[in-house]
């Protein structure tokens, strides 16, 4: 398993900023403000994640640091 404070590096590299991935509002202001993706409504973070991780690497990275807790 990848090291998780490796995949936190590489998420505020992408994102060109620090944030927490496991604060769900962070995590949609910073996909919105930097990436212009725009989360579908499901009933977790998580699964909206899950259905646009193709739009950009950072959104799979999200999901391997959240899912390392």
């Amino acid at each position: 398993m990848v090291n998780k404070d490796f995949i936190l590096q590489r998420i505020c590299i992408y994102a060109g900023q620090d944030f927490d991935p496991l604060v769900d509002e962070q995590v949609t202001e910073v996909l919105r403000s930097r990436f212009n993706i725009n989360l579908p409504q499901k009933s977790s973070l998580d699964y909206s994640l899950e259905s646009t991780i193709s739009d950009h690497e950072i959104i799979n990275l999200i999901l391997q640091y959240r899912a390392s807790e």
